[in-house]
């Protein structure tokens, strides 16, 4: 049954999904790749987003360096990093998240996550690089980064008296893998400090009756914030993606306790996810029942989806446990059924809730050389 999963991935990987975008995206002339594409790999909004220039070069350069060292994942890790390097910050401290196809500034973002992916990509092609700046770049954007978190208030976003104080898991899952990535790399004691501390946040996420970790965790009164919806929000394919990023890290910084919760959410977010009427992971869920304020919320997303694959691949990996190859072969069926498109290549991003693809694009603002490609990647490498 594995066997024939990674199989099937390996496939897909070199198949369909690296070369949809090797064939459409790269843009030679300028650098970068064009993120924005239909179905048919058609360009059809030539700005750059930034976060997804970052996640391509981090992609090709990570599939060079750890999967196979052939001459297109370098040439593609090359192309986008060389736009990244000329344009991305622009003598700025921050990063700008949106930029022509030639590369003029659009759009900032007032939040830090287009710069972790910049960061994230200057450290895996500085492994082919061999340049020294690429590293201390990235360095520079992570301690940056790292006080952005803590004072929001530097990119534009200041506390004000009616807040109420809470942490996010995708802040914790941008610092912690930059410093685990970073700990790899670059002697400093402190990165050690900034995962232990992640990891003791992490607790306050975990939900105790449904085993799954919610997305935002209060700073003060719990029963409070549960008052309002962002404290009441569950993202099934947030809280899959978080757990197996600790598991990883709980491989050099081991923790029985928090490896126990970590595996428990696994279960707990594909059991709570999951539409039991028409099949897949829903996009969002209230803990209470409550409708929740996104209107997507019941729509299907590929990301979940190949967040729940790799997630219960590596629980099966370390547990043995049947319930997590149960859910693996799950997920896997209906994704492969409802987001990868054996024309064109590559898989749709958005679904409704009965399964029905709802928009053409491949690629988007939110939607690139990403997801897809690294769950596949993954999940080949941990059963390598």
């Amino acid at each position: 049954m594995v066997d024939g999963l990674l199989s099937k991935y390996r496939e897909e990987l070199t198949g369909r999904v690296l070369p949809f975008w090797l064939r459409h995206a790269l843009d030679r002339k300028n650098g970068g790749y064009y993120n924005c594409l239909d179905a048919a790999g058609e360009v059809y909004d030539t700005r750059k987003h930034v976060w997804m220039q970052g996640r391509g070069a981090w992609m090709f350069a990570r599939l060079y360096n750890t999967f196979d060292p052939r001459p297109e994942y370098k040439e593609a890790a090359e192309v986008i990093f060389r736009f990244i390097e000329e344009h991305a910050r622009k003598n700025e401290p921050r990063c700008w998240h949106t930029l022509t196809e030639d590369g003029k500034p659009v759009f900032f973002q007032r939040k830090p996550y287009t710069a972790f992916f910049v960061a994230l990509a200057l450290v895996e092609y500085s492994k082919i690089s061999k340049d020294a700046s690429h590293l201390a770049e990235a360095i520079d954007l992570f301690w940056r980064m790292e006080e952005w978190l803590r004072k929001p208030e530097l990119l534009g976003r200041p506390s004000v008296g009616g807040g109420v104080g809470y942490t996010q898991l995708a802040d914790l899952y941008v610092l912690g893998w930059l410093a685990f990535e970073l700990d790899q790399v670059h002697e400093d004691a402190r990165y050690a400090q900034v995962i232990q501390r992640c990891l003791q946040r992490l607790m306050a996420h975990f939900h105790p009756e449904h085993k799954l970790l919610m997305e935002n965790a209060a700073l003060g009164d719990v029963k409070q914030f549960r008052q309002f919806p962002e404290g009441r929000l569950i993202c099934t394919g947030s809280s899959l993606e978080v757990c197996w990023l600790f598991l990883h890290m709980l491989k050099k910084y081991p923790n029985a306790t928090t490896e126990q919760m970590l595996l428990e959410s696994i279960l707990g977010a594909l059991e709570y996810g999951w539409d039991k009427e028409f099949g897949g992971l829903t996009y969002f869920q209230d803990l209470n029942g409550r409708p929740p304020v996104a209107l997507e919320s019941n729509m299907k997303l590929w990301w979940s989806h190949t967040e729940g694959i790799y997630a219960a691949a590596l629980g099966y990996k370390q547990t043995g446990d049947e319930r997590y190859l149960e859910w693996w072969r799950k997920v896997d069926e209906y994704s492969f059924r409802v987001f990868a498109d054996g024309q064109y290549g590559e898989w749709f991003g958005y679904c409704d809730r009965r399964g029905n693809v709802a928009t053409a694009m491949k690629g988007g603002p939110y939607k690139g050389i990403f997801h897809v490609p690294r769950a596949l990647l993954f999940t080949l490498q941990a059963y390598s």
